[in-house]
């Protein structure tokens, strides 16, 4: 069975999720860490629980998702995979991280980039790739058919959906997506967002204001 924990971490809030199962491989998503108590939180957790990090993914480059990418190399020697469409969104990153005041340490680049559709897996967990671009040019979810969750990064939120005005963002192509590919899985899917509370897929259906 697969788990899941969350940490939230810099100033935007993102939800960084380890996943891990009974073999102790785990996979990180969205390494946001900024202060030296948000690594140390998710750091700690990681050697409390003897995982192991075997797989490091980013569903988009935003600068508050990739924060915590060359920590996880640098401790765990994994590079991220992602979409080869977020590279220009990643390669942005250094330019801006100053004007908003941040310091950002560079995210190596990926040795393998992840397509469209398939999966990644890791110990006993398998992970379906949901392509899903509306809010960054090619943004990836990542469904767990087995547990019967998702991990969504800043597509879905509860009672909302992910800022589609930054650049290779698209408010019909956004909904349009969630539309055609999220709101086709399970109604009691659970959705695990890259900001604030979890959710279901059920629950945004009904309630959803930009789908009502």
């Amino acid at each position: 069975m697969t788990k899941l924990r969350s940490f939230v971490n810099n100033p935007y809030q993102e939800n960084t999720y380890i996943l891990y199962d009974e073999t102790h491989e785990c996979c990180i998503i969205d390494p946001g860490m900024y202060t030296a108590s948000e690594q140390n939180a998710v750091t700690n957790f990681i050697r409390n629980n003897q995982l192991k990090p075997v797989l490091l993914l980013n569903t988009h480059c935003h600068i508050d998702h990739v924060l915590g990418n060359k920590l996880v190399f640098d401790l765990y020697g994994l590079k991220p995979q992602f979409h080869i469409g977020e590279s220009p969104v990643l390669a942005s990153v250094p330019a801006y991280a100053p004007q908003m005041g941040m310091r950002y340490d560079p995210s190596p680049l990926p040795d393998h980039y992840l397509p469209e559709t398939g999966s990644v897996s890791f110990g006993d967990t398998e992970l379906t790739l949901i392509f899903a671009p509306g809010h960054s040019p090619a943004h990836l979810c990542f469904y767990n058919e087995a547990g019967n969750f998702l991990v969504g990064g800043d597509v879905l939120f509860r009672g909302s959906i992910g800022r589609w005005d930054f650049p290779g963002g698209n408010f019909e192509t956004l909904t349009g997506n969630i539309r055609e590919k999220l709101f086709t899985l399970p109604g009691d899917c659970t959705v695990y967002p890259g900001h604030g509370p979890e959710t279901t897929i059920g629950f945004e259906k009904q309630n959803n204001p930009f789908f009502s």
